[in-house]
């Protein structure tokens, strides 16, 4: 019966043993490539079984398939000790061997997809998911990005955003916040500070919206759990770019007119705002405002 095994040295840890099976070790061979690993130095299966708990048979069944993965190599022959592949080394080589069977198998898919017109609204959970996706299509992007964005969130893709910026892309971008030229990447971007002042007025203030080329757009959530939706459906898109390119609108009015602005409808727009807010949101704008 396979049940918790006996491990010794305070246990390997089940987050590392988690992870290497979802790139195709099995348990045994998860336990055994750490505790080498670990040791930092040749074992026998014998030692390793010991050491894990893994039961003799199964130590050298997952030594055997451990060494064609390339992760663990045998050093002398008797007795037969192993010796661990570094973790980078091995992990480089998965990734590499993975992403070309990846980019294989989607060229492959794509020649079956009848029509790429797809209209769907793509519903994304969790941080890392997010803001992978966000990335991609920053990447993939070949003419022009319309982003509008706090900046706390918008600093985990300066990196991409550079790159882009180093393609000549076009890029139009509003942001929450006071530095508009830490996000200026390149003589093709325009950034401007959200209606002139970069203060955050309600929750739709802390979506991430991200338009590219006019056919697809990411907008995101990070308060609380990570949520997005992707999608190329073009009404979306369209309105999308029209929400960034009407905050545009509003920062270069805002940089004109700011003090006529400020006369009229008062602070932050305050009046105009106040005229239709909820009690719960005109609470939280006088808190924001001290207005």
């Amino acid at each position: 019966m396979v049940g918790k095994l006996a491990l010794k040295d305070g246990g390997i840890p089940d987050d590392l043993v988690s992870d290497l099976r979802r790139l195709g070790f099995t348990d045994y061979e998860a336990r055994i490539y750490i505790e080498l690993l670990r040791q930092g130095e040749p074992e026998t299966a014998y030692e390793l079984s010991k050491r894990t708990g893994v039961p003799r048979p199964n130590a050298y069944n997952a030594l055997e398939s451990l060494a064609q993965k390339g992760a663990v190599l045998a050093v002398s022959e008797t007795p037969v000790r192993y010796a661990a592949a570094p973790a980078k080394d091995l992990l480089g080589s998965i990734a590499r061997q993975t992403s070309a069977i990846c980019d294989d198998v989607s060229a492959r898919l794509s020649k079956l997809t009848v029509t790429e017109d797809d209209q769907l609204v793509w519903s994304l959970t969790g941080e890392r998911t997010v803001h992978e996706k966000i990335d991609r299509l920053i990447e993939n992007a070949h003419e022009i990005l319309m982003i509008k964005a706090p900046d706390d969130i918008l600093a985990r893709h300066i990196e991409s955003l550079t790159a882009a910026g180093k393609r000549g892309l076009e890029m139009l971008i509003v942001v929450f916040g006071p530095d508009a030229e830490r996000f200026t990447f390149g003589p093709r971007c325009r950034t401007f500070i959200h209606e002139g002042n970069g203060v955050r007025m309600g929750s739709t203030d802390n979506l991430f919206t991200v338009a590219a080329d006019h056919e697809e757009m990411v907008t995101a959530r990070f308060s609380g759990e990570a949520q997005a939706v992707h999608t190329r459906n073009k009404p979306i898109v369209n309105m999308a770019e029209s929400l960034i390119r009407h905050d545009y609108y509003m920062a270069e009015i805002f940089q004109r007119f700011g003090a006529e602005i400020d006369e009229a409808f008062g602070p932050y727009l305050r009046d105009l705002r106040l005229a239709c807010f909820t009690p719960e949101q005109a609470e939280s704008f006088r808190l924001k405002t001290g207005l």
